[in-house]
């Protein structure tokens, strides 16, 4: 058995405040045999909406059960917020083989998990992630959790793992209006972009 996560984070602001009906829902997904992050946010225009983000947690046990685990996880959260996007990180080049492999594995399971559901899936690179949502390819996680944080207007940060799959799903919105390129070719955003602060 799996343990789900889903976090309650508000909006700051007037949550009376009416939007429009959302153009896309975008899911992003942080893979890892232990602790799989999601987040999802709604896309209007160019102006991303929080809708949720958890973790799946794994039990302790064979990497088969947990793998098991990580695909249930998953299939619930797209059942719950039926997403019209789904982006994930690209496997990078771990120090340890061992690590790299079940990182793989994870990443495979939520890929299958989402094909299932006849879902697209777009990758990203963890250096294109970070430098999308901080304007630097080489930040940490902290960094990366604030800036998350600031650009959906949470009351609270996110989990680390849920904060980077919430970058991700920005990234994809990035990309989808062709702003993912033009951030990543002047090392820093230009103050036009709509999202940053």
């Amino acid at each position: 058995m799996f343990l789900f996560e889903q976090f309650a984070i508000n909006r700051e602001g007037d949550m009376d405040e009416k939007q429009p009906a959302p153009a896309i829902r975008i899911l992003g997904i942080d893979p890892g045999s232990r602790i799989t992050g999601y987040g999802v946010i709604d896309l209007v225009g160019v102006k991303p909406h929080y809708v949720a983000s958890g973790c799946i947690r794994t039990t302790d046990g064979p990497l088969e059960q947990r793998l098991a685990q990580i695909y249930a996880g998953l299939s619930e959260v797209v059942g719950l917020h039926r997403p019209d996007a789904v982006a994930i990180e690209r496997v990078f080049m771990a120090k340890n083989p061992d690590s790299a492999l079940k990182l793989g594995q994870a990443r495979g399971t939520a890929l299958v998990c989402i094909a299932n559901h006849g879902l697209n899936i777009a990758e990203y690179a963890a250096r294109q992630i970070k430098q999308a949502v901080t304007g630097q390819g080489g930040a940490d996680k902290s960094q990366v959790q604030h800036m998350v944080t600031a650009i959906l207007q949470l009351s609270s940060a996110p989990q680390a793992d849920a904060a980077d799959a919430l970058a991700i799903a920005l990234t994809h919105g990035y990309a989808g209006h062709g702003l993912l390129a033009a951030t990543s070719k002047g090392g820093r955003r230009r103050s036009t972009g709509r999202w940053r602060l």
